[in-house]
């Protein structure tokens, strides 16, 4: 568990250190913005859960897909567990922003996917996993604000489970340094893929060589 200091951040048992006098007053803009940070949380739990699995596959029985499994497993856990601690809290159990990270994925999975590499697939899963944690810390100081404890002390629990996972996927970033070859495989094995990487790093060659025809005739 965190331990906060004078800026609000919490101890062990999810309490604001250093303050005796009770929870503070609720301000409604305040209380309006903790409501949109977990809105925002739906739709990064969502991802969390989803976008691991699909790297995971595409890597098969490989260290950095097991580290993946572990953060999809937790964000499943919570995401069953979110509604009704919101729901105590008057916050909003959106289905929107779960709605709105399935967007994402559809996107990211029919698109996006098709120009990446391996590495670099997996580089931008590991990305929204750090923006969720950014995001978590961000809920607990609004809610220590607000005076609302045991959200902060839930958000504590969450990290001190989270970030221990996203780090050990952070560490399997040595698994890609170790195997060139496939860290620069096309994410998707299909023909779009390959013609898109291709012409991707057609392009790529091209600028290059434009660029050095400019600095000669300089």
């Amino acid at each position: 568990m965190q331990e906060l200091q004078s800026n609000g951040v919490l101890d062990g048992e999810g309490r604001a250190a250093g303050d005796e006098s009770g929870p503070q007053e609720e301000s409604p803009k305040g209380r309006a913005f903790l409501a949109n940070l977990v809105r925002e949380l739906f739709q990064t739990e969502r991802s969390a859960k989803a976008h691991p699995l699909v790297e995971a596959e595409r890597l098969g029985d490989a260290p950095p897909a097991h580290a993946l499994r572990a953060v999809s497993a937790h964000a499943e856990a919570v995401l069953s567990e979110l509604p009704s601690l919101l729901g105590e809290r008057g916050l909003p159990v959106s289905a929107g922003g779960s709605a709105v990270g399935q967007a994402f994925s559809v996107l990211r999975d029919h698109i996006a996917d098709h120009l990446l590499s391996t590495e670099k697939s997996y580089r931008g899963t590991l990305l929204g996993m750090r923006h969720g944690i950014d995001l978590v810390e961000l809920i607990q100081y609004v809610a220590t604000a607000e005076g609302d404890t045991l959200l902060a002390a839930w958000c504590a629990r969450w990290l001190s489970t989270r970030r221990p996972l996203v780090e050990a996927a952070a560490g399997e970033l040595a698994w890609f340094a170790a195997r060139p070859a496939r860290a620069t495989r096309a994410a998707k094995d299909s023909a779009v893929a390959h013609l898109l990487q291709g012409l991707a790093n057609g392009a790529e060659l091209a600028a290059q060589q434009l660029r050095r025809l400019t600095a000669l005739a300089g």
